[in-house]
Protein backbone atom coordinates (compact mmCIF):
# COMPACT_ATOMS: atom_id res chain seq x y z
CA UNK A 1 0.00 0.00 0.00
CA UNK A 2 1.25 3.82 -0.92
CA UNK A 3 1.73 5.90 2.40
CA UNK A 4 -0.56 8.54 0.56
CA UNK A 5 -3.36 5.93 0.45
CA UNK A 6 -3.13 5.50 4.16
CA UNK A 7 -3.16 9.02 5.10
CA UNK A 8 -6.33 9.03 2.85
CA UNK A 9 -8.19 6.65 4.48
CA UNK A 10 -6.90 7.84 7.84
CA UNK A 11 -8.26 11.52 7.22
CA UNK A 12 -11.60 9.92 5.89
CA UNK A 13 -11.94 7.83 8.88
CA UNK A 14 -12.01 10.58 11.20
CA UNK A 15 -14.52 12.33 9.31
CA UNK A 16 -16.83 9.10 9.91
CA UNK A 17 -15.98 8.79 13.60
CA UNK A 18 -16.85 12.11 14.18
CA UNK A 19 -20.00 11.25 11.94
CA UNK A 20 -21.16 8.62 14.28
CA UNK A 21 -19.65 10.62 17.67
CA UNK A 22 -16.90 8.27 18.67
CA UNK A 23 -13.66 9.79 19.59
CA UNK A 24 -10.16 8.28 19.78
CA UNK A 25 -7.43 8.70 22.21
CA UNK A 26 -5.42 11.78 21.52
CA UNK A 27 -2.57 9.92 21.05
CA UNK A 28 -4.02 9.01 17.92
CA UNK A 29 -3.35 12.35 16.32
CA UNK A 30 0.10 12.21 17.32
CA UNK A 31 2.42 12.66 14.24
CA UNK A 32 5.67 10.99 13.83
CA UNK A 33 7.56 13.43 14.88
CA UNK A 34 5.53 14.04 18.19
CA UNK A 35 6.24 9.86 18.36
CA UNK A 36 9.47 10.27 17.72
CA UNK A 37 9.55 12.51 21.30
CA UNK A 38 8.02 10.43 23.39
CA UNK A 39 10.90 8.20 24.52
CA UNK A 40 10.98 6.63 28.02
CA UNK A 41 8.87 3.67 29.50
CA UNK A 42 5.94 5.53 29.69
CA UNK A 43 4.52 4.85 26.44
CA UNK A 44 4.93 1.22 26.17
CA UNK A 45 1.75 -0.16 26.19
CA UNK A 46 0.59 1.51 23.30
CA UNK A 47 3.96 0.22 21.89
CA UNK A 48 3.87 -3.31 22.79
CA UNK A 49 0.53 -4.23 22.78
CA UNK A 50 -0.27 -2.67 19.09
CA UNK A 51 -2.11 -0.43 19.82
CA UNK A 52 -3.30 2.31 17.68
CA UNK A 53 -4.26 2.29 13.53
CA UNK A 54 -4.29 -0.71 11.61
CA UNK A 55 -4.89 -0.61 7.96
CA UNK A 56 -4.39 -3.54 5.93
CA UNK A 57 -5.51 -4.95 2.16
CA UNK A 58 -4.21 -8.38 3.70
CA UNK A 59 -1.94 -7.99 0.76
CA UNK A 60 -4.53 -8.23 -2.12
CA UNK A 61 -3.26 -4.76 -3.40
CA UNK A 62 -7.32 -3.59 -3.31
CA UNK A 63 -7.67 -2.28 -0.03
CA UNK A 64 -11.59 -1.35 -1.13
CA UNK A 65 -12.23 -4.71 -2.17
CA UNK A 66 -10.21 -6.66 0.06
CA UNK A 67 -9.25 -5.08 3.48
CA UNK A 68 -9.72 -3.23 6.84
CA UNK A 69 -9.02 -0.03 9.07
CA UNK A 70 -9.09 -0.74 12.72
CA UNK A 71 -7.94 1.26 15.60
CA UNK A 72 -7.38 -1.34 18.37
CA UNK A 73 -8.09 1.18 21.69
CA UNK A 74 -6.80 -1.39 24.53
CA UNK A 75 -5.46 -4.68 24.13
CA UNK A 76 -3.32 -6.65 26.72
CA UNK A 77 -0.50 -9.53 26.07
CA UNK A 78 -0.63 -13.09 26.70
CA UNK A 79 3.10 -13.70 27.11
CA UNK A 80 3.88 -10.71 29.40
CA UNK A 81 2.67 -10.37 33.20
CA UNK A 82 3.60 -6.77 32.60
CA UNK A 83 0.67 -5.70 31.00
CA UNK A 84 -2.84 -7.06 33.07
CA UNK A 85 -5.86 -6.61 30.66
CA UNK A 86 -7.26 -9.91 29.24
CA UNK A 87 -9.21 -8.06 26.76
CA UNK A 88 -9.12 -5.98 23.99
CA UNK A 89 -11.55 -3.17 22.33
CA UNK A 90 -11.34 -2.00 18.78
CA UNK A 91 -13.10 -0.09 16.22
CA UNK A 92 -13.33 -0.90 12.59
CA UNK A 93 -14.49 0.87 9.65
CA UNK A 94 -15.70 -1.75 6.71
CA UNK A 95 -16.70 -0.15 3.41
CA UNK A 96 -19.41 -1.83 1.21
CA UNK A 97 -18.69 -4.97 -0.21
CA UNK A 98 -15.36 -4.59 1.05
CA UNK A 99 -14.35 -7.80 2.42
CA UNK A 100 -12.41 -9.36 5.34
CA UNK A 101 -11.30 -12.69 4.45
CA UNK A 102 -12.66 -15.85 5.80
CA UNK A 103 -10.26 -16.72 9.01
CA UNK A 104 -10.26 -17.64 12.73
CA UNK A 105 -8.54 -17.54 15.87
CA UNK A 106 -7.54 -20.57 17.66
CA UNK A 107 -7.37 -18.72 21.12
CA UNK A 108 -9.47 -15.56 21.11
CA UNK A 109 -13.04 -15.08 21.26
CA UNK A 110 -14.96 -11.94 20.56
CA UNK A 111 -18.15 -9.62 19.63
CA UNK A 112 -18.42 -8.28 16.73
CA UNK A 113 -20.82 -4.58 16.92
CA UNK A 114 -22.88 -2.92 14.40
CA UNK A 115 -22.07 0.47 15.61
CA UNK A 116 -24.04 2.37 13.35
CA UNK A 117 -24.12 2.76 9.28
CA UNK A 118 -24.97 0.39 7.00
CA UNK A 119 -25.90 -3.50 7.39
CA UNK A 120 -22.84 -5.95 8.13
CA UNK A 121 -22.99 -9.23 6.83
CA UNK A 122 -21.09 -12.46 8.74
CA UNK A 123 -20.99 -15.81 6.90
CA UNK A 124 -20.06 -18.09 9.77
CA UNK A 125 -18.74 -22.18 9.47
CA UNK A 126 -17.44 -24.17 12.07
CA UNK A 127 -13.65 -25.62 11.27
CA UNK A 128 -13.05 -29.09 10.81
CA UNK A 129 -10.44 -30.59 13.04
CA UNK A 130 -7.97 -30.54 10.11
CA UNK A 131 -9.01 -26.41 10.22
CA UNK A 132 -11.37 -26.89 6.72
CA UNK A 133 -14.64 -25.32 6.69
CA UNK A 134 -17.22 -28.08 8.47
CA UNK A 135 -20.61 -28.90 7.11
CA UNK A 136 -21.94 -29.05 10.22
CA UNK A 137 -24.62 -27.17 11.39
CA UNK A 138 -23.68 -24.98 14.56
CA UNK A 139 -25.01 -22.12 17.25
CA UNK A 140 -23.57 -19.20 17.47
CA UNK A 141 -24.93 -16.05 20.15
CA UNK A 142 -26.16 -12.73 18.95
CA UNK A 143 -26.86 -10.37 21.36
CA UNK A 144 -27.14 -12.99 24.05
CA UNK A 145 -29.99 -15.64 21.84
CA UNK A 146 -28.62 -18.90 20.83
CA UNK A 147 -29.37 -19.17 16.77
CA UNK A 148 -28.96 -22.07 15.19
CA UNK A 149 -27.02 -21.24 11.50
CA UNK A 150 -25.96 -23.62 8.50
CA UNK A 151 -22.80 -23.91 7.34
CA UNK A 152 -21.63 -20.71 5.60
CA UNK A 153 -24.59 -19.05 6.43
CA UNK A 154 -24.38 -15.30 5.77
CA UNK A 155 -25.77 -13.19 8.65
CA UNK A 156 -26.85 -9.73 8.62
CA UNK A 157 -25.96 -7.26 11.62
CA UNK A 158 -28.08 -3.51 12.06
CA UNK A 159 -27.39 -1.57 14.21
CA UNK A 160 -27.15 -2.24 17.30
CA UNK A 161 -26.80 -5.83 16.28
CA UNK A 162 -23.83 -8.31 17.74
CA UNK A 163 -22.44 -11.73 17.09
CA UNK A 164 -20.12 -13.73 19.08
CA UNK A 165 -17.62 -15.34 17.56
CA UNK A 166 -15.81 -18.23 19.04
CA UNK A 167 -12.34 -19.83 18.75
CA UNK A 168 -12.29 -22.20 15.75
CA UNK A 169 -15.63 -20.17 13.92
CA UNK A 170 -14.69 -19.30 10.30
CA UNK A 171 -15.94 -16.25 9.36
CA UNK A 172 -15.47 -13.19 7.06
CA UNK A 173 -17.53 -10.14 6.71
CA UNK A 174 -18.29 -6.72 5.14
CA UNK A 175 -20.80 -4.41 4.64
CA UNK A 176 -24.37 -3.42 2.09
CA UNK A 177 -26.12 -0.88 2.24
CA UNK A 178 -22.93 2.17 3.28
CA UNK A 179 -20.37 2.01 5.24
CA UNK A 180 -20.65 0.38 8.58
CA UNK A 181 -18.57 1.42 12.01
CA UNK A 182 -18.13 -1.39 13.52
CA UNK A 183 -17.12 -2.51 17.09
CA UNK A 184 -14.96 -5.46 18.61
CA UNK A 185 -15.31 -6.91 22.50
CA UNK A 186 -12.97 -9.57 22.45
CA UNK A 187 -10.14 -11.61 24.42
CA UNK A 188 -6.66 -10.40 24.66
CA UNK A 189 -5.68 -9.71 20.73
CA UNK A 190 -2.55 -11.12 19.33
CA UNK A 191 -2.68 -10.56 15.36
CA UNK A 192 1.23 -12.01 14.67
CA UNK A 193 0.10 -15.90 16.17
CA UNK A 194 -3.58 -16.28 16.62
CA UNK A 195 -5.24 -15.48 13.01
CA UNK A 196 -5.70 -18.35 10.76
CA UNK A 197 -6.84 -16.96 7.22
CA UNK A 198 -8.40 -20.23 5.22
CA UNK A 199 -6.39 -18.98 2.16
CA UNK A 200 -3.51 -17.43 2.43
CA UNK A 201 -3.16 -13.60 3.58
CA UNK A 202 -0.86 -11.16 4.40
CA UNK A 203 -2.12 -9.69 7.95
CA UNK A 204 0.18 -6.20 7.44
CA UNK A 205 0.97 -4.83 4.52
CA UNK A 206 4.46 -3.74 3.15
CA UNK A 207 4.46 -0.04 2.72
CA UNK A 208 5.63 2.23 -0.35
CA UNK A 209 6.48 5.83 0.93
CA UNK A 210 5.49 8.16 -1.36
CA UNK A 211 4.98 10.85 1.41
CA UNK A 212 4.99 11.40 4.76
CA UNK A 213 3.03 9.55 7.53
CA UNK A 214 -0.13 11.10 8.77
CA UNK A 215 -0.19 9.13 12.17
CA UNK A 216 2.06 6.12 12.52
CA UNK A 217 0.51 2.84 12.07
CA UNK A 218 0.60 0.30 14.96
CA UNK A 219 3.48 -1.75 13.40
CA UNK A 220 6.03 1.26 13.37
CA UNK A 221 6.58 2.85 16.54
CA UNK A 222 9.87 0.98 17.02
CA UNK A 223 10.54 3.38 13.48
CA UNK A 224 9.27 6.52 14.14
CA UNK A 225 10.61 7.04 17.57
CA UNK A 226 13.99 5.42 16.96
Amino acid sequence: MKRSEINTYQKDAVRFLNKHNFQLPAWAFWTGEEWHQKTGSDYDEIKECNLGWDITDFGSGEFEKTGLLLFTIRNGRLDSDKYKKIYAEKIMIVGVDQITPTHFHWKKSEDIINRGGGELKVQVWKATEDEKLSEETFTVQMDGIRVAVKPGQILTLNPGDSITIEPYVYHNFYSKKAKTLVGEVSAVNDDNSDNRFYEPAGRFPEIEEDEPLLYPLCTEYNHVCS
